[in-house]
Parts: structure tokens; sequence; C-alpha cells
């Protein structure tokens, strides 16, 4: 059952945790244009679509993005509260945008602002937060994204990137002492050295970036669509609605091929929260009611992510029949494996604290 929003202005500055309704919307939109803007964190134009529902929501409620630090990742936005905690200016974030396991680990720090959208109970409840601190809006798969100029022959496994051929080649996305998308690329590959073993996977995947490294494949880079482009980085493991992002925006110069491996599959889910300490509280509220709504989750939808609540429009009939055509065939996903907070969690710590000693490699840009 939706609760309506207290109505004063007032009090939504405070920080009202009950789910929005269509009744209140009207007095948040009023309270967020009170405000006049957003600070965002982390949100790549490419990434997942979100150029488009940047614009989009700037379109329909007329407030000003602030967007900070493009190409950070889930700790450095973490960070970013904690070092804006009393700057109510647009260096401070109002949202983030994390990996599954940065938010409980928010949560439990005290940096999270509890809110619940109007679209709350379309929501799985394994992808929420019950009390409202954070909610999944997303999830894609680690792919490897292939410049087909240079490597003739894509790898079709985790296993294969060992290969002499890929010399040079295989870089990660992020640094995975921070970046949840790297954290998670080094276990998707230490989960298809397991067997599937999820206890072991966080050990198995250092081995395999250690050999890796070794054998003179792995790149010390942060790989992107510029990096594959000029061969710097010409096998990148990144999520698959980033790739197929840039498939799109690289428009075959270089071609790019987009290869789901046929084993260690990992599914990844990101999560969207508001920050304890947001200077804008009601424009981040009302982004999340936009982000939730059918629009948002559709545009992310464009960009190549699944979006929380697909299950609820895919049923309801409202996902655009152009949109799914762009999308990869489902079997692929038929093997995706979703992790559990707690084995993400155990995975995180032994990838980020022993990385160095493992791999000793120093991810940069």
């Amino acid at each position: 059952m939706k609760t309506a929003l207290l109505a004063s202005s007032a009090l939504l500055l405070v920080g009202a945790v009950l789910p929005a309704s269509a009744a209140s919307l009207d007095d948040l939109v009023a309270a967020a244009k009170a405000e006049g803007e957003l600070t965002v964190i982390a949100l790549p134009h490419d990434w997942c679509g979100y150029g488009g529902v940047i614009d989009g929501f700037k379109k329909k409620y007329g407030l000003k993005v602030n967007e900070l630090n493009p190409d950070a990742g889930s700790g450095d936005e973490i960070e970013a509260i904690k070092a804006n905690k009393g700057n109510k200016g647009p260096q401070a974030p109002d949202v983030i945008d994390v990996g599954l396991s940065f938010g409980p680990s928010a949560k439990a720090e005290g940096l999270l602002m509890p809110y619940k959208v109007s679209t709350w109970d379309s929501i799985p409840a394994s992808q929420k937060d019950p009390e409202g601190y954070w909610t999944g809006d997303y999830y894609g798969v680690l792919s490897f994204e292939v410049n087909k100029d240079i490597v003739k022959s894509s790898p079709s496994d985790w296993a294969d990137l060992l290969k002499p051929e890929y010399k040079n080649a295989v870089a990660l996305a992020g640094d995975p002492r921070a970046s949840s998308q790297a954290i998670q690329g080094v276990y998707a590959a230490g989960l298809s050295a397991a067997k599937g073993d999820a206890a072991k996977a966080g050990e198995a995947g250092l081995k395999f970036f250690a050999d890796l490294n070794k054998a003179g494949n792995f790149v010390p880079v942060i790989g992107k669509a510029a990096s594959l482009a000029q061969g710097a980085t010409p096998i990148v493991i990144r999520w698959d609605y980033n790739a197929l992002a840039d498939r799109d925006t690289l428009k075959g110069n270089p071609p790019v091929d987009v290869v789901i491996p046929k084993t260690g599959v990992v599914a990844g889910v990101y999560v969207q929260a508001i920050s304890a300490y947001a200077p804008h509280p009601n424009a981040a509220k009302l982004w999340l009611e936009y982000l939730y709504s059918d629009e948002g989750q559709i545009g992310w939808l464009k960009g190549y992510c699944h979006p929380v609540r697909f299950g609820d429009l895919s049923k309801a009939g409202k996902i655009p029949a152009d949109v799914m055509a762009k999308l990869p065939a489902a079997e692929s996903y038929e093997k995706a494996v979703f992790p559990t907070l707690a084995e993400q969690g155990a995975a995180k710590e032994v990838i980020t604290k022993q990385w160095d000693a493992v791999v000793g490699a120093n991810v940069g840009k």
C-alpha cells in the first residue's frame, strides 16, 4: 500500500522515508524546483544510456544537473560522500549509482538517506533494501569487448585470454581495488576457473589475473572505448551494456565484437541511493522517481541495461519492439549467475585487499 508523502515542502526537506504516491509528486516537484539543481557522480553518458536519461530528466523538470567525475568507480563515489559531509555546494554528490555490495556497506556507515519510490512495489524484494536505503536499478553481465581490426579471433571463454595470441591485449574497465565493474570482472574469471564454486571465486580470480599478468597478456590500464579503438587495450572486460554502447559509438571504426563468455557469466546489479548529506535532497528524490518510472527504466534499456523493473514492464507490454530488437539474444543470459550479497562481499574483501600482493599490477589511467 502506497502512503502519500507529507505535503509540506518544509517537511519534505528533512527526508521523509515513506513511499511517494502520485498525489504527492507535485509537492516533490515543487520542493525540488525550489532547490534548483541536482549533483550526480560517476555517470558517463555512454554508460547504460545515462546521456539520454539525464537529458530526459532535465527536459521534464527543468533542473540543472551538475555532473561530477564521470569515470569514478563505486569506491570513489563513497569517498566523495565522506569528503563532502559539510559541503552544501555542487561538489557534494546528492545521489550515487554503485555496485550492489557498496549499498549495504554505505548504509552501515550511515552515509545514505532512505527513500522509497512510488513504483516500489514493482521492484523485486531481493533487489532493494527493505527500509529504502538503496534500490537496485539495472544489471548486465560481464563480457569481452574486442577490437576486430587487431584481434582476428575473439576469445569465447575466460581461459582463452591466457593464450599467447592475446599478449598485451587484455584490460579491465576499472581499478580492481576500487571499481565494482573491475572487482566483478576478477570474480567472474575466478568463478569460471573454480567451475562455479562461489566460495573460491575471489582467490581463483586473483590467481587467474596473476597468471594473465605473468604471461604478458594483462594491460594495467583502465580500458575504455578510446583505448580499445587506439589498440592500447584491444580486449576489454566490461559490462555488456558498455561494450554494446561502444560498438554503436565507434560505428565500425574499428569493428567491435561483444562476446558473452561460455562460463563465469556473472550478472552485476547496480544500486541507486541518496547521500545522507545531500545538499538537494528533494531533487535527489525526484531523480529516483524519474529513474524508476516507466520512462526512466526504458531509458536504461535503450542503453542496453536490463532495468530492475524489466519483468514488470515486459508483462505490461510497455517495452518498445525496436528497443528489444537491439538487445543480445536471450539465450546468452541463460547461464547468468547473480552472486548474493554475502558472496560479493567476501569476494570484494579478498580481491581489493590482496590484488597488490597476488597480482602486483598497478591499474591506472
